[in-house]
C-alpha cells in the first residue's frame, strides 16, 4: 500500500529526531517506499518532502540555500529513463513450450517481488519456478480463483503450504484474470491459462512490457484485489 504524503512526513520526521536514519530506520523506509520504484514522478514529490523537512531544520538562510543547491544537482544525478534502454514489448503463443518457459525464467530472474494474478496453476514446470523463487526469498502473492484451487493438478494448496501468501476470491464468479507484474516494472497479461493444457493444446497468448503505465495500472489493480480478497 502506498504511503500517503502524511504519512511520509510523519515517518520521516520520526527518522529526522536524532539527526541520523539507523539501520532498521532503513529497512522500514526502504519497505513503505517499495511501492514507489520504477515511478519516477512519484520518487521525486517524495526526494522533495525529504529536502523540505530536511530545510525545516535550519534557522540560517544561507545553510538552507546550501540544501536547495544540493537538492537540484541531486536532480541532475537521477538516472533519466531512455527509450532505448527499455526493453522492448514480447508476445508469446501456444501451443507450444515457450510460453511456460518464459514464464518461468521470469520467476527465475526476479530479484525483488513478484504479484501474480491468475485463473489457475496446473503446469509444473511453472509452479517449480515460483517455488524456488520462494525459497531464495522473492516476495510472492498469489491471487486466484476459489472454484478453481481445488482442481486436479492445481497447485495453489502446495503453495500455501510452502508459505507463499495466497488470496482466493470466494465468490459464485470467477476470478479469471491472468496477469503476473514483475518486480514493480515488468507485465505479463494475456489470455494464456498457467496450465498443461493451455501448453499443449490451447490457443492463448500473452505480452510482456515494461511501459510503467501499463504495469502500474495492473499492480494498482493487484493491490486492490488483494485488499478486497482479504
Amino acid at each position: 500500500m502506498t504511503l500517503s504524503p502524511e504519512q511520509l512526513d510523519a515517518m520521516l520526521l520520526q527518522t529526522l529526531d536524532d539527526q541520523r536514519l539507523s539501520r532498521k530506520e532503513k529497512r522500514a523506509l526502504a519497505s513503505a517506499l517499495e511501492p514507489l520504484a520504477g515511478d519516477e514522478t512519484k520518487l521525486a514529490a517524495a526526494r522533495s518532502q525529504a529536502f523540505d523537512l530536511a530545510r525545516q531544520q535550519f534557522a540560517d538562510p544561507e545553510s538552507k540555500a546550501v540544501l536547495s543547491w544540493l537538492e537540484d544537482v541531486v536532480k541532475l544525478l537521477q538516472p533519466r529513463a531512455s527509450t532505448e534502454q527499455t526493453p522492448k514489448p514480447e508476445a508469446y503463443f501456444s501451443p507450444g513450450d515457450p510460453c511456460a518457459q518464459r514464464i518461468a525464467q521470469l520467476f527465475h530472474r526476479t530479484q525483488r517481488q513478484a504479484d501474480v494474478c491468475v485463473f489457475t496453476i496446473t503446469d509444473n514446470d511453472i509452479s517449480e519456478a515460483i517455488l524456488a523463487a520462494h525459497r531464495r526469498g522473492i516476495r510472492l502473492r498469489i491471487l486466484t480463483d476459489d472454484d478453481k484451487s481445488g482442481d486436479l493438478g492445481s497447485d495453489i494448496a502446495r503453495f500455501e503450504q510452502e508459505g507463499i501468501a495466497v488470496r482466493l476470491d470466494r465468490s459464485r464468479y470467477h476470478m479469471h484474470h491472468k496477469f503476473a507484474v514483475f518486480d514493480g516494472s515488468l507485465l505479463l497479461t494475456g489470455s494464456y491459462n498457467w496450465t498443461r493444457g493451455a501448453a499443449q493444446f490451447n490457443e492463448e497468448n500473452f505480452l510482456l512490457s515494461y511501459d510503467p503505465r501499463l504495469w502500474q495500472a495492473y499492480a494498482q489493480q493487484f493491490e486492490r484485489l488483494w485488499q478486497t480478497f482479504a
